[in-house]
């Protein structure tokens, strides 16, 4: 891609714009060094790694690439035989860590969320584990070697630190002593040229001999090392010099192992300043509110509301660009200042981008093409504020760009054909656009002249477009229509700004006939695109409101199920265990009913079989329904004397009477019930050869002589539950024969008294009915003639 084409199309400030958000200098370097790919593999490839680092920067943040630094030229070094410097070291151990890092950081994404193109180029990268212990074993992060990094250097320190302590205490008390601290300028031992001296009045230089190092400005002082540590003044120094020789034989050590690794950390740091650059790509794409596009090598353009990225967010006016399919060339007219330039760096940067791996900013479904070189003439060093293109300098652009053009090439050209006479000028620009056309490239060009307007509207495959201008204020709005010529509006603007209308009129009388039928038909193609726009925005709006609506009305209807579905949870868990509770309380009174009818065999009392019988139905949950089974048998063929099942208690009996046609009295052993026919079960309905009339048979006759109660105690109960036993007991007494029994009711309050006293005035098993006298229990006891 030529140079001079991607500084007109300001490609290299988007890299710079990109290299603010790199953390490296290898990540700057490359993000310098970016060209446009020009074929569509690697294009896709790259937009592909970008949008993987989008992701993890998405869901992660940035990657850690603090601490590495380019160890490129200390490794090419060290790999050559050069020493290294401590400081260089340990940017090879820092820069061998945050590599590490960042590999293990790619790893733990891929396991959560695949990015299979980060990770494999993460795996490049060497984990030089063993040559980053072994520089941090043996200098410190100030870069100082360590006491550690021999045995040799720990022995010479060691040395070093007693011999400068023999010195000090040597001077510490020359200095303590009353007649020569009289000859010190200041009592402190200082350090001249790593030798230790003492500061003397320059007077008093003959008592000390040894070595004067230094003297005051004044020249009053004197720093003088004294004769008396000179010799062990030099064995520190000795001390020293063995000291520095212990270090470079320790750097040359660890300088051969950086070059025994010295091509892998170079890869290694490839490797990380490319990973650097796409991290930088994918911020560049959140802060631009860029997206992914669709990549093709057909030259088939779309861009959906695509910005300049170099103008502010607020300020910039998207644009819509279809080009490739119906069209191939598009030719737009408009006023002057209307973003005609705007629109022409726009689409061309924006390709420039998608085929160097950027996101564009456009929106979602964006689709660009790779071209194998893309071409402008928007004039030299122009501006989008200012025009300094000449008509020689089009003509030069121009003619170069014909030479070099092939069919996948995209071409700008702006202004085509200005800067000379209007009438040559647009014969010229036709030439020159029919010339690109027929050569099947792919077009953009802006003009003045009208008769480009005339020409794309006649010529197979280009299209008009314009950028929309408002009349009313005098300012263009930069959106570009497509399909619609731009008008002058000169006159219109004149009108506006105030000019005679006898003036206007004399111009608009010089302007062909002609060209103000095309001016009419542009406005009246404005005037219809612009209802058109408003009934489409109206349109939009609805659709819009509607889709609020079905979503709205979706989720209430989800609501409603996710309720129904509860509330119907609920009642089948309530349900059940009301199922649950009646079947637990109904074996339980079966167990005490058995229970009781062997410990008690046939002398259980009646009210206590009745009392379990009544907490039995209590039990049953009210709600559920007997679905019948396939056995039972209608109600009506019920008669006395038939064999039946009772199904709320499970047992076998026999019918003794009928009460109606709802109800009936059944024999349970020694116990009668009375029962709904409902509950019955006629157990010898397909006996056919069973004789009709068996009543007798299962009738239970009892005599005076059985072993029958006379009395029955209600002492404790309440009126409704004393009622129902009296009722059972009188039918019992009835079929037993008995003439007269006893109802135990008590004194009390006497509204038990009372309402057994009415109870058995009705009943029709009673004769009569009276108190008892003394001797039976007297006003506690009820005494009933039976029939």
């Amino acid at each position: 891609m030529d140079d001079k084409i991607l500084h007109t199309l300001e490609y290299r400030k988007i890299l710079n714009k990109c290299s603010g958000y790199t953390q490296t200098s290898m990540g700057k370097q490359a993000a310098e060094q970016l060209k446009p790919a020009t074929d569509l593999e690697s294009v896709n490839s790259q937009l592909n790694v970008t949008n993987e680092a989008y992701t993890v920067d998405r869901l992660k943040g940035t990657p850690p690439f603090g601490g590495i630094t380019d160890i490129s030229a200390a490794t090419k070094r060290a790999q050559i035989g050069g020493t290294l410097n401590p400081h260089e070291l340990v940017a090879i151990s820092n820069t061998i860590y945050g590599s590490r890092r960042i590999k293990r950081f790619i790893a733990n994404i891929h396991e959560d969320e695949p990015v299979k193109i980060l990770f494999t180029l993460s795996e490049g990268i060497s984990e030089q584990k063993v040559l980053e212990d072994t520089i941090k074993e043996c200098i410190d992060e100030n870069a100082e070697v360590m006491d550690s990094a021999s045995s040799e250097l720990a022995q010479v320190r060691r040395e070093l630190r007693s011999g400068e302590v023999r010195i000090r205490e040597k001077l510490d008390s020359m200095i303590r002593s009353s007649t020569v601290s009289k000859m010190l300028q200041d009592q402190l031992v200082t350090i001249r040229g790593d030798r230790f001296v003492i500061p003397v009045k320059a007077e008093h230089r003959s008592y000390f001999g040894g070595i004067v190092h230094d003297q005051s400005g004044s020249g009053a002082t004197l720093f003088i090392e004294p004769e008396v540590i000179v010799a062990m003044n030099n064995k520190l120094r000795e001390l020293r010099m063995k000291e520095e020789r212990e270090i470079e034989v320790i750097l040359q050590k660890l300088t051969a192992l950086v070059g025994d690794e010295a091509e892998m950390l170079l890869i290694d740091v490839g490797v990380v300043g490319d990973l650097d650059f796409i991290f930088a790509k994918a911020r560049l794409a959140h802060v631009m509110k860029a997206s992914m596009p669709q990549m093709n090598d057909i030259g088939y353009l779309k861009l959906k509301k695509g910005r300049h990225p170099l103008i502010p967010l607020e300020q910039v006016v998207p644009i819509d660009v279809e080009l490739g399919k119906t069209h191939t060339s598009i030719i737009v007219t408009g006023p002057n200042t209307g973003g005609k330039t705007v629109t022409l760096k726009t689409i061309g940067l924006l390709c420039l981008m998608a085929m160097s791996g950027f996101f564009v900013p456009a929106e979602e479904g964006s689709e660009l093409s790779v071209f194998d070189a893309i071409f402008a003439d928007i004039g030299d060093e122009q501006s989008i504020e200012q025009n300094l293109s000449t008509f020689s300098s089009h003509m030069t652009n121009i003619i170069r760009i014909l030479k070099q053009m092939t069919p996948k090439s995209l071409i700008l050209l702006d202004e085509v054909g200005a800067g000379t006479d209007p009438a040559e000028g647009s014969a010229l620009a036709i030439s020159i656009l029919e010339h690109i056309h027929r050569f099947n490239c792919r077009m953009v060009a802006t003009t003045h002249y009208s008769e480009l307007k005339a020409y794309a509207y006649e010529r197979q495959g280009i299209i008009n477009a314009s950028m929309e201008f408002d009349v009313n204020t005098l300012s263009p709005t930069y959106r570009l229509l497509i399909g619609v010529p731009g008008r002058s509006n000169a006159f219109a603007i004149g009108e506006r700004l105030g000019l005679q209308k006898s003036i206007l009129d004399f111009a608009r009388g010089e302007v062909k006939e002609e060209d103000m039928r095309v001016e009419h038909m542009i406005a009246s193609l404005e005037d219809n695109r612009l209802r058109a726009e408003n009934e489409r925005k109206q349109a939009e709006q609805l659709r819009m409101e509607m889709e609020a609506l079905r979503i709205q009305h979706q989720r209430e209807l989800e609501k409603l199920d996710q309720q129904r579905d509860k509330l119907l949870e609920k009642a089948e868990l309530n349900a059940q265990e009301v199922i649950n509770k009646a079947r637990v309380e109904a074996e339980r009174i079966i167990s005490e009913l058995r229970d009781l009818a062997m410990t008690e065999g046939a002398s259980v009392k009646e009210h206590k079989l009745i009392a379990a019988r009544k907490q039995l139905e209590e039990a049953e949950p009210k709600q559920r329904k007997k679905s019948p089974t396939k056995n039972q048998i209608k109600v009506r063929t019920i008669e006395p004397g038939d064999e039946v099942r009772l199904y709320s208690l499970n047992q076998k009996g026999h019918v003794v009477e009928l009460k109606g046609n709802k109800e009936a009295i059944v024999q349970l052993g020694i116990m009668k019930m009375k029962v709904s026919l409902d509950d019955l079960e006629l157990l010898n309905a397909n006996q056919s050869d069973k004789p009709q009339k068996q009543k007798n048979v299962t009738m239970v006759k009892r005599t005076r002589d059985d072993n029958i109660r006379r009395e029955l105690d209600l002492r404790g109960a309440n009126l409704e539950e004393a009622l129902m036993e009296v009722d059972h007991f009188i039918d019992e007494a009835f079929l037993s024969n008995l003439g007269q029994v006893s109802i135990i009711h008590g004194k009390g309050t006497g509204i038990l008294r009372t309402g057994i006293n009415e109870y058995l005035r009705k009943h029709k098993h009673v004769k009569s009915y009276r108190l008892g006298n003394y001797g039976e229990g007297g006003n506690g006891v009820t005494v009933a003639e039976l029939h």
